[in-house]
């Protein structure tokens, strides 16, 4: 498998509450009027993108294979391993000892790991002790500026 996962650790046990304002309002995504009200409240990042965060850890994805999923390489995930994997749901699996990212697809007779990248061929596993799923991803967090304007790294 070309692509894979690089876990970062539980999110839960190391998560502290930093509280970001919020405007309450749906952004257009065009011109804000100047008449609106904006409300803001304060928000814990951590428990708007984890419902469990104890049961929660983060990952780096790496590789192009979930890109149709708006997954890229770099993006940091969010893994909540209390949820059970339903059908269509991207998860976190475990094959032959490797780490993936995929789109769980359950079959009558086998399972199915599906890239979102038709130059990733699907993953079938016919026995279900040859997979292993550690968790749901419920969160992406994809930048849409480097780390280095963002004042992570020089």
């Amino acid at each position: 498998m070309k692509d894979h996962v690089v876990l970062l650790g539980q999110a839960g046990s190391l998560l502290r509450a930093h509280l970001l304002p919020m405007v309450d309002v749906g952004l257009s995504c065009g011109f804000p009027s100047p008449a609106d009200d904006y409300q803001t409240e304060l928000v814990d990042l951590n428990r708007l993108m984890l419902r469990h965060p104890d049961a929660s850890f983060l990952a780096r994805a790496a590789g192009e294979s979930m890109t149709g999923a708006g997954i890229h390489d770099g993006d940091v995930l969010a893994v909540d391993r209390s949820m059970r994997a339903r059908n269509g749901d991207i998860v976190v699996a475990c094959v032959e000892g490797e780490y993936t990212v995929k789109r769980l697809e359950k079959r009558p007779d086998s399972a199915a790991l599906l890239a979102a990248n038709p130059a990733y061929p699907p993953i079938v596993v016919r026995n279900a002790d040859d997979l292993r799923i550690f968790g749901v991803v419920v969160a992406v967090l994809h930048p849409l500026v480097g780390e280095g304007r963002r004042g992570i790294r020089d």
